[in-house]
């Protein structure tokens, strides 16, 4: 299970909003097949460890590890439990469960219907650990939801400004700038609030990582974002929340809602509509502070550089202990979890 662990991670940032997945099948206590889920749309970590066995004969006495439950449905491929079936594969040992309502424990009705013997809740804690997001989102019927915010060692994020034209204040390192990049390509989306763009013009890509850019959002209540903005550039799948619509244009979809009580609420449940299975929230402070305020986010990694700058836009306050601590060359690393 640990090796289909491992094979799974290597479809971070590319599967979503499906579920990292990988399987290996072991004869004779050796591995004779493994595989895992690539791309979104794609076959699914099962078929591709079967696909991969050399000798196929050997499948009928083979155990087939997967880290999450075989889907039982047509979706964009066909149900991994019936290739699983018509393989003749004896034993099926699952990591756990399947929390989506079209598979939740259908996938192993048909496996043990089939007379094939089925242990499930092998390393259940690390598997649901590296599917939190699909998870939530199941479970929940919202996206995951990452804070991600660097400040000075005196908890500031920037300094005061008045436009663009004003440089940001350069909190992170090298090493830190890539981890945050990092995060952005195994997230879905990113997002953040109007003064965020106006201020910083940011493109909100990967680029000092290696991965997929995340589908950007933004908070633009009265339409102030300019069009020659980066944000508005059409090169990555765009949301832009507001009271004012434009025109929907390529990559660039404007949503309107109302800016009352219930904005938030109904902004996750567009986005659970749209698929979007999770999200990190990387500014301003009074975005931030808001769903810290409402008490919906999953997960919080805060930068604290060891600079001090005594004035300037404060950070927000988590009012806990972090869960760990890491250090990058100077800069300190804190994850925080919201139980």
């Amino acid at each position: 299970m640990s090796r289909c662990l491992q094979l799974a991670q290597y479809g971070v940032g590319y599967v979503a909003p499906n579920p990292m997945v990988g399987a290996v099948l072991v004869y004779d206590d050796r591995i004779i097949g493994e595989g895992y889920h690539h791309h979104f749309g794609e076959a699914h970590a099962e078929p591709n460890a079967i696909n991969s066995v050399k000798q196929p004969e050997l499948l009928h006495d083979a155990t087939l590890y997967v880290s999450l439950e075989p889907c039982s449905h047509y979706g964009k491929t066909p149900p991994c439990a019936d290739l699983i079936v018509n393989s003749g594969i004896s034993r099926v040992v699952i990591g756990t469960l399947d929390p989506n309502p079209k598979v939740s424990g259908r996938g192993i009705e048909i496996l043990r219907n089939a007379g094939i013997q089925v242990i499930v809740g092998v390393m259940e804690k690390e598997c649901r650990e590296l599917n939190k997001r699909f998870f939530i989102f199941q479970e929940q019927k919202r996206p995951y939801i990452l804070l991600k915010w660097a400040q000075t060692q005196d908890g500031f994020i920037d300094r005061e400004r008045r436009d663009n034209t004003e440089s940001p204040l350069q909190i992170s390192n090298a090493i830190t700038k890539q981890m945050t990049h990092k995060m952005r390509s195994e997230n879905q989306a990113i997002l953040v609030g109007v003064n965020t763009v106006l201020l910083d013009n940011p493109s909100l890509t990967v680029r000092d990582w290696t991965g997929k850019s995340p589908v950007r959002i933004a908070i633009d209540r009265q339409g102030r974002i300019p069009t020659n903005f980066n944000l508005m550039d059409g090169s990555v799948r765009t949301i832009i929340f507001t009271e004012i619509l434009r025109k929907n244009e390529h990559n660039l979809e404007f949503i309107k809602i109302n800016f009352d009580e219930h904005a938030l609420p109904n902004i996750l449940q567009n986005l659970f509509e749209q698929n979007i299975h999770s999200f990190m929230v990387e500014g301003g402070a009074s975005i931030l502070n808001i769903f810290i305020k409402a008490g919906l986010w999953d997960e919080a990694n805060i930068e604290v550089s060891p600079l001090r700058i005594a004035d300037g836009v404060k950070a927000p306050v988590l009012n806990m202990q972090p869960i760990s601590k890491n250090t990058f060359d100077g800069h300190e690393w804190l994850f925080f979890e919201n139980k």
